[in-house]
């Protein structure tokens, strides 16, 4: 998600017979650019690595020391705290940016809903929690169905897994 704003000077005094110039341009995500789908990727895969952790760590009880348990659990952790990671990114660009002190009328309870969803990216990345992974998706949920309705479309959710 990026937004673009930029301003171009042709600087020249008249004195010279050449004329001053100031040209605008402003880009700005709302146009289309912001998506909650990057954050609902981003939050199957938490979910996704936290149930293959578990799943893991119950079936291999035993093994908990070899090197092939303690390789698998690492890479799944280091994936799970990636996508925490990215997954709070981009519900912070997409709160801060593309949100406009008008939605917060239809929306009264905005910032809480993506202040809850940042702190569960941050549990999601220290924990192992089935409980807060789902927590997590509900979060980005409600907030793919705010945006969507603050853009007066209705637009189905729909996982990826």
């Amino acid at each position: 998600m990026w937004a673009l704003r930029a301003r171009f000077m042709i600087a020249n005094t008249s004195e010279d017979g050449i004329e001053t110039i100031e040209a605008s341009a402003h880009c700005d995500g709302p146009c289309g650019v912001y998506d909650p789908a990057s954050a609902r990727i981003a939050g199957e895969a938490v979910q996704s690595m936290t149930k293959k952790m578990l799943a893991l760590a119950e079936s291999h009880s035993a093994d908990a020391g070899s090197a092939t348990y303690i390789n698998t659990m690492s890479r799944y952790a280091a994936i799970k705290e990636e996508e925490a990671q990215k997954c709070k990114d981009e519900l912070l660009v997409l709160w801060t940016d593309f949100y406009k002190p008008q939605h917060l009328e239809a929306n009264p309870n905005l910032h809480q809903t993506f202040w809850q969803a940042a702190k569960l990216c941050s549990a999601c990345k220290v924990e192992v929690s089935a409980v807060h992974a789902q927590e997590l998706m509900d979060a980005i949920e409600e907030i793919h169905n705010q945006f969507w309705a603050v853009k007066g479309r209705e637009v189905p959710w729909v996982r990826a897994s």
